[in-house]
């Protein structure tokens, strides 16, 4: 056995890990992974708003999502949100997933009808992760 441990791999390694776990993967679930994103933009195209995410398995996977400064607390995160939920419930999703630091939209997420399911402590020494699911066929908020 020869270990590496490198803060600086090269891609073709990297890759070759990635795809390996996909093809096993495939040999037990059907490969329907789809990104979803929903964007908020201005007249001029310029994004103020958005979420990142991608539906697989029946779940939405929401990775990131981000308003700008001057446009938050006008309704748009949970617009936002409510489109990628809609979206989703169209592809047969049933679940939403997603996690959420301490310093970030807890709360929020919680309004929308989101429950806390796990957290890890200790994040950058003082902050918590939070990982929270919602039932998207008694989907609420």
């Amino acid at each position: 056995m020869s270990l590496e441990v490198t803060s600086a791999p090269n891609a073709e390694d990297e890759n070759r890990i990635i795809d390996e776990t996909r093809s096993f993967n495939l040999k037990h679930i059907p490969k329907d992974v789809e990104p979803l994103c929903v964007f908020d933009r201005l007249a001029n195209g310029e994004i103020v708003a958005g979420l990142i995410g991608k539906t697989y398995w029946n779940y939405l996977d929401i990775a990131f999502l981000w308003v700008a400064d001057a446009y938050r607390n006008e309704g748009r995160a949970t617009a936002i949100v409510k489109a990628a939920e809609n979206e989703a419930i169209q592809r047969g999703c049933r679940q939403v997933l997603l996690d959420t630091y301490s310093f970030q939209a807890l709360g929020f997420y919680k309004k929308l009808g989101y429950e806390e399911y796990g957290t890890l402590c200790h994040f950058a020494g003082e902050h918590t992760r939070h990982y929270l699911r919602k039932d998207l066929q008694t989907k609420q908020g």
